[in-house]
């Protein structure tokens, strides 16, 4: 396939974008990654005033880095030129979805060099289209002195720089954009906005199909931290906002494009008188295993089954969440999981949504799946 490198500003392109978008029922595709742990070798570069007082924590974490650093100076770049090549005349904009970077630097202007490394490098490679990206955990990781300062870093760079992307005012990391007559919700997960949510949702009462992009899922993840999830503590109020939002996008029918877990799952699920569609993507290239597409579980059967054998790092039996998952299973009409990495490629059009998965770098569609 050809790679179509328009070299332009986020603004440019947006403007030429809007332009092609204006036309009624147009069909349009969008290039997907998923978590990227951005990083690189030697780890100097980026955490070099990393200093975790925890040994176990640090030691957790310096294998993150050596992860990274092997995975990006190969296998990664790799599956980038992959992606890159997935563009073609119909591509609007590119998305990732969140856990852009590593984190963890140690410094707020480290951790703002890593995160203007990242949108140039990847912009640079992805024919400068529109780069649109949603806040992820490690996007806002990383103390200095004992203190956090990585998400207030993140806060004053990425906001200023999706205002760019979109060539609209973006203030905050929960934000919204439209395509043509799709609207395209992007939520924080870390520190959700419940009102900024709902009125985004107000705002674009009408729209032909409803994107939540997000970094954790909207569904429970099947693995040991099940409700690392929108609004997933076991709490009252949020559990009150987890099925207030719930509802919301199934009312709306909205399809959930997200990451976090480091697998690439497909969950459709009829409920509180809609639909949700869920697509979790995957860009950590970790292992030459993962950039092949193997399904661990498929079919409503088998949510939250994977789960049932994990245990903590003690050894120790993870708790039971079968009643969290109940909740779920009966409205569930499709489910698929693997641990495969890769890119995306989405194609919207007034008959179809669907989302072509390539394994790795490879040239061919392992899976393709319809959302609409």
């Amino acid at each position: 396939m050809k790679r179509i490198a328009i070299l332009l500003t986020g603004l440019t392109a947006l403007a030429l974008t809007a332009v092609s978008c204006g036309q009624k029922d147009e069909a349009y595709s969008i290039v997907i990654l998923g978590d990227t742990h951005y990083d690189t070798e030697p780890d100097s570069v980026y955490h070099s005033h990393y200093n975790e007082p925890v040994e176990w924590l640090n030691r957790v974490q310096r294998a993150e880095f050596a992860r990274n650093g092997e995975m990006w100076r190969e296998r990664c770049p790799k599956l980038l030129h992959r992606a890159a090549r997935l563009i073609t005349p119909d591509t609007k904009m590119v998305f990732q979805m969140g856990d852009l970077i590593q984190g963890d630097c140690g410094s707020a202007e480290v951790h703002k060099k890593m995160l203007d490394d990242v949108m140039n490098d990847f912009k640079k490679e992805l024919g400068g289209l529109p780069f649109v990206t949603v806040v992820g955990n490690h996007d806002v990781r990383g103390k200095e002195n004992g203190v956090n300062v990585a998400r207030q870093a993140y806060h004053e760079y990425m906001p200023a720089r999706m205002s760019q992307e979109l060539g609209k005012e973006i203030t905050k990391t929960t934000f919204g954009f439209t395509i043509g007559p799709d609207a395209f919700i992007v939520v924080d997960f870390d520190r959700p906005d419940d009102a900024e949510t709902d009125r985004l949702l107000a705002e674009t009462e009408g729209a032909r199909y409803t994107f939540i992009i997000i970094h954790g899922p909207v569904f429970p993840y099947d693995g040991g931290n099940c409700r690392w999830i929108y609004h997933g503590k076991d709490k009252p109020e949020e559990t009150a906002a987890r099925l207030h939002f719930r509802e919301a996008f199934a009312k709306r029918g909205a399809i959930v494009l997200c990451g976090h877990t480091h697998k690439t799952e497909f969950l459709d699920w009829e409920g509180d008188g809609g639909r949700i569609t869920q697509m979790t993507m995957n860009s950590v290239y970790k292992n030459e295993e993962v950039g092949k597409y193997v399904v661990q579980a498929e079919g409503a059967g088998m949510y939250g089954e994977l789960r049932k054998g994990t245990v903590k790092d003690d050894g120790t039996p993870v708790a039971d969440e079968t009643a969290f998952f109940d909740e779920y299973r009966s409205g569930i009409r499709s489910y698929s999981v693997s641990p495969a990495a890769g890119s995306y490629k989405m194609k919207v059009s007034k008959q179809h949504v669907t989302i072509d998965f390539y394994a790795g770098d490879s040239q061919e569609i392992p899976q393709s799946f319809i959302l609409r």
